[in-house]
This record gives structure tokens, sequence and C-alpha cells, in this order.
């Protein structure tokens, strides 16, 4: 028994040498830690990785983490105490996280931690609840001009790019920022939620995300936030109703602190290669996100540049 499980070990290991096709060791489990709860966005990205990483044989298995609060921050926090030195763990992170780390100031940052692949962009989309009167973001921003406090947003967490678009809104139509009533919720499940019961005004997210509720009719999509019309989305852009406010949302995903460079490379191609799988992009056609890879050192600078970005915005917007 113990010579044919090695034997069958072995012949794909001697078939890629000979192949001239450097072998991918598949890890028996990854770990993916989610800063957010079920049901948003980093949790499907989280999850369509995961099921992409198996697809691609980089891993055996993999175990999900999901702990929301702070922009994710809170599971920063604990993947970068718990995690150190594993290979085999990721964090899934994005612009949220960015904003929270620059109006929270928490004592752990992605500086603690490996920066692996930026895997996707999106655009967000604004709704109402089906029974809402409101048709349009032109009757929003008017009510948001006569009593910025009457317009009650849902999105995610504070410091996110839905909180951010929604400042850049009120800052563009000229209405007061630091009056913005604002409710931030854990991840997309909670949001849907409360646009559903009617206990915000307006919510917002990635398309993906009420994509389900706005084709069922429950939920209406009055404004998107890319430049122009996207294939696939039949949603007037801010800028077509006349509000000149374009924002992306980008996520990705972080290893453990004290990997070793080894360890990081073989991360980082486990992705790459994943990103290749069929699953992969079924996800992102699905959940309309663009691929965005950028990996490693590049993906590194690219999140401080970003950090830099966010915080010149919520100074500008009063948000600091």
């Amino acid at each position: 028994m113990r010579r044919t499980i090695l034997k069958s070990l072995a012949l794909p290991l001697i078939a890629s040498v000979l192949a001239g096709v450097p072998a991918v060791q598949a890890a028996d489990n990854m770990k993916i830690m989610i800063g957010a709860n079920p049901g948003g966005g980093w949790d499907t990205t989280g999850r369509a990785l995961g099921k992409a990483l198996q697809e691609a044989g980089v891993a055996g298995s993999v175990t999900y983490d999901n702990k929301g609060g702070a922009g994710g921050t809170i599971g920063l926090a604990q993947f970068a105490n718990a995690s150190k030195g594993d290979p085999n763990a990721m964090i899934v992170t994005g612009a949220v996280m960015v904003g929270a780390i620059v109006q929270n100031k928490p004592p752990i940052t992605l500086s603690n931690v490996t920066p692996i692949a930026r895997l996707t962009a999106e655009y967000n989309v604004f709704v109402v609840p089906a029974a809402s009167p409101i048709k349009s973001m032109k009757e929003v921003v008017e009510q948001l001009k006569k009593d910025p406090g009457s317009v009650k947003w849902g999105g995610g967490s504070k410091g996110s790019t839905d909180h951010i678009s929604v400042a850049m809104i009120a800052s563009e139509v000229g209405a007061d920022v630091s009056k913005i009533n604002y409710v931030p919720f854990r991840g997309g499940g909670e949001a849907a939620a409360a646009i559903l019961g009617g206990h915000v005004t307006v919510g917002t997210s990635g398309y993906g995300e009420f994509e389900e509720f706005i084709k069922a009719g429950k939920m209406r999509a009055i404004g998107y936030t890319a430049g122009t019309r996207q294939k696939g989305v039949d949603v007037p852009t801010l800028k077509e109703q006349g509000i000149n406010v374009e924002i992306s949302n980008w996520r990705g995903v972080y290893g453990a602190a004290g990997i070793t460079p080894e360890q990081r490379k073989a991360l980082v191609d486990g992705v790459v290669k994943a990103t290749k799988t069929k699953s992969w992009q079924e996800a992102l056609q699905a959940n309309r996100w663009n691929q965005s890879l950028l990996t490693g050192d590049d993906f590194g600078r690219y999140v401080d540049e970003d950090h830099a970005r966010l915080r010149a915005l919520m100074v500008r917007l009063g948000m600091l």
C-alpha cells in the first residue's frame, strides 16, 4: 500500500519535471480569513478564490473564517497575530480596509502582513427598495441639498468605498458632507436586509451583490459609479445624471507575516494559477468583477499609493 501511495505521488512530479514544468505542490489545507460577515463582496471573493485554488490543484481543501467589523481591521488583527509564519494562510483585503485603516488608525495595519495579489476591481450601484417613490439619483440629490440628514444611506463600513462615494456626491452637489446620515453595515447581507426592509433611503455596494434583487424587482437601481455604461449593467451612471463622480473598488489577498520569500512566491504563483481556472472566470462574469491582477511588491506599492490617495480624499471631503 505504501509503495502504491508513493508511486501515485511521484508520477505527477516526474511527469512535470520531464515536461519541463515546475511542480506546484498542493497545500493540504488553505485558510482564508474574510474580514466581513457572510453575504458580501469580500465573502464572495474569498470563497470564489478558494474554489479556484482547489480547481487549480493548489489547495487540497480550503477553510474560511468570517470576522466582520471595523472595515475588516478586526479580522486583520486576528489574522496578523494568529497566522505568523503560516505559508497556507491568506486574508481578503481591499479598498474598504485601506479606508478603514486611514480613518481608524488601528495598531495593526496591512504593513504587518505580506502583499500577495490584487484580484478584482468593480463599480458600485445605488439602489432603493422597490416600494420607494425615488426613481433617480437626481431626486436623491435634490433631497440631499435641502436637508442632508434626511437621506439615510446604507453601505459598507465607515471609510469604505461606499462611504467615500456618498461623501463625493455630497461634496460635488454642494451639500454639507459633515451632515451626511450614513449607516455602516458589517456585510452585504446585512445591508441588503436593511434596504429591502426600508430601513435606509438609499443603499450602495458592488453591483454583483445586489444584482439578484435588482433583476427580481425587489430593488430599483438608480445610479452607477463607472465613468461610462458597462456591458450587462442597465443602470445610468452618476455622470449621465449630471453628478461628476466616478469611483471603483478593488479586492485582493495578503499572506501571513513572517513567511519566507519562497513561500510568498508559492502563494503568488498559486493565486495566479487560480485566476486562470474556469470557476474563477465564471465568478468574474457572475459578479460583474473586472480582472485586475497585480502581484507581489507591485501590489504592495499600489496599496501604499491607495492609502495616500484615500487619506488626501478624506481630508478634502472633511471625513478626517
